[in-house]
């Protein structure tokens, strides 16, 4: 129903603008002799028409999509007989659950008796109040319309009004963008205080043993938990700051280097692309590459060199194929830095005898090498994030080890397994998700404002 009166406001809003743009085109018309009598061109007229109709609609439509669930889902509850429903906040969403399951067809028949009648009335709700909304809006789009058309003359200045609310809609998207970071921060820093509360911040940062598992009870055993994140932090940094950086730097850099110095364009024009399509490849794909393909072969290698404890999930099968999916981001980079160094640098060592090797070891990597080490940082960034490959590849287990063909865990793949399934957000456990993400989320914000520091000293070196 929402959607049909929508698309009457933008009807209504399409007819406001050849509405306004006609009446500029009689301003212009009249006068065309006379410099200076008519302020703004047409299309300016009829999108200070529309913007105004299309406006209030679309504010009063999203509204109704905000609110309305709840101000039907108030009346429902509200109609059902005293004591047809718990008087919990959990009675009521698991109440409220079934009907809205109901009206959505996922349920042949209901299990609460009150149900079959709170749905009736749930769809009789939703079919008024969103007729009611609907032509709420469309009514806000006609009246914005014929009073932004009532508003237009020759001297009016309607490129001023457009280009200032678009510049209002632009400050609006930023600062949903900037609001949104600012709300994840907040809940972050808000539940890590919580989880502080239970649980002393020197014990999380330096202790050596991880088992969240904490019971029911006090008398059950492990009721405690153990909460020290130092095998998290050393498994993160294991897979994705060591392993995956031995195997994406050199590999990224050489390709970078081959492609800018020792390539034909035509060769360079289809590899640069196909090497890039690595990074756009979905994480689960390499994640079920790691686990069926490379943890095998992982640990066949390890037998064979006499490892015998070798785990099927290790840290290297992980951290491998992490560095081949972060190859693309050190290449790219490390393509662009070698690539802005000026020619004049590198017809100057060739003029001085160099040869293009040594032209390349001594001259274009020690220019481009800020950017480089940008690259390497973000992508080290991109490493410590990811999920998935350390999830299906490397396992849970907190262990603080060093031998890469163990299984270790990282602090994201932790932070899934405890918010996966029904969870407390009461309890030590559930909360240390939020506290695994703080520090995350610093180390990542650090890793990437060095690395753009370091990206603009070198932009600003060679612009």
């Amino acid at each position: 129903m929402s959607w049909g009166f929508a698309w009457l406001a933008l009807l209504v809003a399409a007819a406001g603008f050849w509405m306004g743009r006609a009446r500029g085109v009689r301003f212009a018309e009249a006068g065309a002799h006379e410099i200076g009598s008519v302020h703004s061109r047409p299309h300016y007229h009829g999108l200070f028409v529309a913007i105004l109709a299309l406006l209030p609609a679309m504010a009063l439509l999203l509204l109704w999509a905000l609110l309305g669930d709840r101000l039907i889902a108030r009346e429902v509850l509200a109609s059902v007989p005293a004591g047809g429903i718990g008087a919990t906040d959990l009675d009521r969403e698991a109440f409220l659950s079934e009907v809205r399951g109901l009206v959505r067809g996922d349920y042949a028949a209901a299990f609460d008796p009150n149900a079959e009648a709170a749905a009736a009335l749930w769809k009789q709700l939703a079919q008024r109040w969103g007729v009611v909304f609907g032509l709420g809006s469309v009514a806000l789009a006609a009246m914005g319309a014929l009073w932004g058309w009532s508003r237009l003359r020759p001297q009016f200045r309607a490129r001023t009004r457009v280009e200032r609310m678009t510049m209002l809609l632009l400050v609006v998207a930023s600062l949903v963008a900037i609001l949104t970071t600012f709300g994840i921060v907040a809940s972050l820093v808000f539940e890590s205080f919580r989880f502080f509360e239970l649980v002393s911040p020197m014990e999380f940062l330096f202790g050596t043993n991880w088992s969240p598992q904490t019971a029911m009870r006090a008398d059950q055993v492990g009721s405690s938990g153990a909460f020290g994140a130092v095998p998290l932090f050393w498994g993160t940094v294991f897979i994705g700051a060591i392993i995956a950086m031995i195997v994406a730097i050199p590999l990224g850099l050489m390709t970078a280097i081959f492609l800018t110095q020792y390539a034909a364009p035509g060769f360079r024009k289809v590899a640069k692309p196909v090497l890039e399509v690595l990074a756009g490849v979905p994480t689960v794909v390499y994640g079920f590459f790691a686990a069926l393909t490379v943890a095998p072969a992982v640990r066949d290698f390890a037998i064979s060199i006499g490892i015998s404890d070798a785990s099927s999930e290790s840290a290297l099968a992980a951290g491998l194929v992490m560095g081949v999916m972060i190859i693309p981001f050190v290449s790219s980079m490390a393509d662009d830095a070698l690539t802005a160094v000026p020619q004049s640098m590198r017809d100057g060592s060739l003029a001085m005898g160099a040869t293009p090797s040594e032209t390349i070891r001594k001259v274009l990597i020690p220019a481009a090498l800020p950017g480089i080490v940008g690259g390497v940082l973000l992508a080290v960034s991109r490493a410590i994030g990811e999920t998935m490959i350390v999830v299906m590849a490397a396992g849970l287990a907190a262990n603080l080890t060093a031998n890469p063909f163990h299984s270790v865990t990282t602090v994201t793949a932790q932070i899934v397994a405890l918010l996966t399934g029904d969870q407390e957000f009461d309890s030590a456990k559930t909360l240390s998700a939020f506290a695994l993400g703080l520090v995350l989320f610093l180390v990542t914000l650090a890793l990437n404002v060095y690395a753009l520091a370091v990206v603009k000293t070198y932009r600003e070196a060679y612009d």
